[in-house]
Formats: structure tokens, sequence, C-alpha cells
């Protein structure tokens, strides 16, 4: 039995790697069940989980957690932890990153989920579905008033401001403050040391200063229930823990879904047989979003978790206390799950509601705003592609300006030619 592939770890910042992550994942897929990867400037290397079932089997099995700490008997290095300080962040402001529902485990983790699911159920999102789709026509309507010589930042005017309307009138950020998340949000994905720390420093602040306005005045809204259990039972959620949460749900609810348009426009566009298919049956969006998502994911691989005990994977073992990340966009390239998994296929799905892609995630932590965002997608889709039926690319697809982030698929700007 093997504990280490034969190769050197690979950097995880390499700039081939971060440049077409679809193929460098899959040439290391094909390498071995796992390969270990390397962050720059950190001793600890880390376990590359790459294929699909492997996947699914360490997001879902417990023996796998999200918080070191909850590793027994062993002292652990956080790695999320050393990059973070890496880039510059106070301690004093690390908690708001580190201690999120997305990075607790067992109770702690379903106390917080709970706190919010309510507001992500099925039964709701559909509710909400009227709501997207009114806000999705303002944005066309005004979408032509932003472009030049009739093409437009399809970005910046509407696959932005979509899911952050929602995700902000849902938690209760008001209209008049929702431009400053997204300059916060710029400043977050910057790789600059120490660039992160200053608009992290304003949300904190920011929500601090929200909760307060909004236990003065209540209102309808998610954050006033929150404020509701954290002033009823304390034990049930923190300060700490109400802050993180808002800073969770505003970044996490616009963040991905803002780059599966983008990502989403430009692979429909540069494949006309696709774009002519959901054309002709709008019926397959809910499909198309699935495999959008399998295709052109905005995220690349999951938090590091770590082996609670030593773990077999597909014939190599995880020592107790080593830390893995789970690969999701190889896990979607896997020949051994999808047929011919480089053709873009909109119908590859069976239908809208089984889900075959893991690009939400899998198990206990599976996206909670994963039925929100499909549904932000299928109106964004649908509505563009009616209102503006020969939309194109107003530049070529060379010429794209792609934000090369490590674990992040991403356009910077999308200029689109309207054809109006």
């Amino acid at each position: 039995m093997s504990t280490s592939s034969t190769a050197g770890p690979v950097n995880l910042f390499d700039a081939d790697l971060v440049r077409d992550p679809f193929g460098g994942y899959s040439h290391l897929r094909e390498q071995a069940p796992m390969v270990r990867g390397s962050f720059p400037g950190l001793d600890s290397p880390v376990w590359l989980v790459t294929r699909y079932d492997d996947v699914k089997t360490v997001l879902s099995d417990r023996r796998f957690v999200n918080n070191p700490a909850n590793v027994p008997g062993a002292n652990v290095h956080n790695i999320r932890e050393q990059l973070i300080e890496a880039r510059g962040i106070p301690r004093e402001y690390a908690a708001y990153i580190l201690d999120s529902v997305l990075d607790a485990d067992g109770d702690d983790h379903l106390r917080l989920r709970r706190l919010v699911s309510r507001a992500f159920t099925a039964r709701r999102v559909a509710e909400l579905r009227p709501r997207v789709e009114q806000i999705a026509e303002d944005l066309l309507d005004r979408l032509p008033g932003h472009a030049e010589d009739g093409v437009a930042d399809l970005i910046e005017h509407f696959a932005y401001p979509l899911p952050i309307t929602v995700i902000c009138e849902l938690v209760g950020i008001p209209e008049e403050d929702r431009p400053l998340w997204r300059e916060w949000g710029r400043g977050l994905v910057s790789l600059e040391p120490g660039a992160v720390a200053e608009p992290l420093r304003h949300m904190v602040t920011y929500i601090q200063e929200l909760i307060a306005r909004r236990r003065a005045e209540p209102a309808g809204d998610l954050l006033t229930g929150l404020i509701r259990a954290h002033d009823e039972d304390g034990d049930r959620l923190t300060d700490t823990e109400m802050v993180t949460m808002v800073l969770t749900l505003v970044l996490a609810g616009h963040e991905t879904t803002a780059h599966l348009i983008g990502n989403g426009t430009t692979a429909l566009l540069t494949h006309p047989d696709q774009l002519a298919a959901l054309r002709a049956d709008p019926g397959l969006l809910p499909r198309a979003v699935h495999e959008l998502m399998r295709w052109c994911g905005p995220v690349q691989g999951t938090r590091i978790r770590y082996a609670a005990e030593d773990v077999e994977i597909d014939g190599m073992t995880v020592r107790r206390g080593e830390p893995v990340m789970a690969v999701l966009v190889s896990a979607n390239y896997d020949p051994r799950r999808f047929d011919d998994p480089g053709r873009l296929n909109i119908a590859r799905e069976p239908d809208g509601h089984k889900e075959i892609h893991v690009g939400f995630g899998h198990g206990l932590h599976y996206c909670l705003g994963a039925a929100l965002a499909r549904q932000e997608g299928e109106v964004a889709f649908g509505a563009l592609l009616r209102r503006y039926p020969r939309l194109e690319l107003g530049v070529a697809p060379e010429e794209l300006d792609r934000q090369f982030l490590p674990f992040s698929w991403r356009l910077a700007r999308l200029p689109v030619r309207l054809g109006t």
C-alpha cells in the first residue's frame, strides 16, 4: 500500500496550473488517486483528492473534519490560518474567516446551519423567483445604457448586480450600501500581501454597525432573525458568529453565482450548437445550469479537511492529522463518471433536479445556497438570451480578461455585443 505519490508536491500556485486547471488537475488525476500539493511559503503539504468517487467519499466521510482542532490526540497545523497570516490579515480579524459555518464540524456545524437553512429551502427559493425575475429584467432594461458602441460589460452590469441584490435583500443589507460590498469583494481576491486586511476590516465594522441599527429597528429579514436568536439564547449564536454568518452569506451568496453567470454566458457564446439548442428549447435551462456548473464552475476546490484518523482512499493512506483538499474541477472532468467530459453538453444531466456534478460540493457541507444559485442561473441565462437574441462576445475569446486565481475560474470583465 502506498502512502505517497512518486512525484514531489505540486505547487498549487503554479502559473500553468492556475491558467488551465481543467487540463492541469485532469493530468494529476490520472497519475495517482491522490497527489501531494504545496502552498508557496508553507511547509505542510496537502493531499489532493482528484477522482470523482474519491472526492465524494472525502466530502461525505465524517472522518474528515474541517476544523483541525477536532483531530483527536494530534497537534495539527491549520493551513488556512497560515495562509491568512501570509496574506497579512490581522489576528483579530482572522476569526471572521476561520470560524464560519463552512469551517465547523458536527453539532457546531448543525447549530449554525439550522439558524439560516429555512431561508434557503426549496419552497422559500421558489417564492423568491418572481423577485429574481424582476431584478433580472430591470438590469437588462438598463444594460443598453451602459454600452459603448453596442458593447457592455456583463459582469459589471448584470452578472454581479443580480445575485448581490438578491442576497442583500434576503439578509437585510440596504440598497444604498450594496456598491460597497462590490468594492470590498474585489479587494478580498487580491493576492498582494496585506491587501485583504482593509476590505475585511470595513466589512466587519459595517456588519457590527448594521446589527446595532437592525436591533433598534427590526425588519423581516434574515439578519433580524439572527439577532433574535442571539438575544433570546446567546448559546445559539455568539457576537462573532453572527458577524461571521452575515459575512459568509453575503460573500458566498453572490460571488459564485456572479461568476457562474459570467463563465456560463461565455461558454454558450463560444459553443453555437449548445446556444442554439437552448434557444430552441428553454426547457433545457435547469439541465444547462447543471452542465455549466460542471464544465466551467467558478469554484475549483473545497476547503481543506483533516483526517481525524488514518483513512484509506483508493489504496492510499491519509494519516491522522494530514490535510486533504477535494479538487472539484478534476472530479467534474473524470472520465470514470462522465462520458467525453471535456465536451459541453447542456442535455447531459438526466433532468433538472438530479445533480450528478460536484460543483456545489457534496455531503454535510453541500452548498447551503445551491438551490438559489441554480435558480438565479436559470433566470439569468433565460432572460438574457430572450431579451438579446443576437448577443455575442464583444472581443475574441482569447482576448477575454480572465482573473487567474488559485482554485477559482472567473472573468474580470465580459464585454458582450447586445445586437439591439
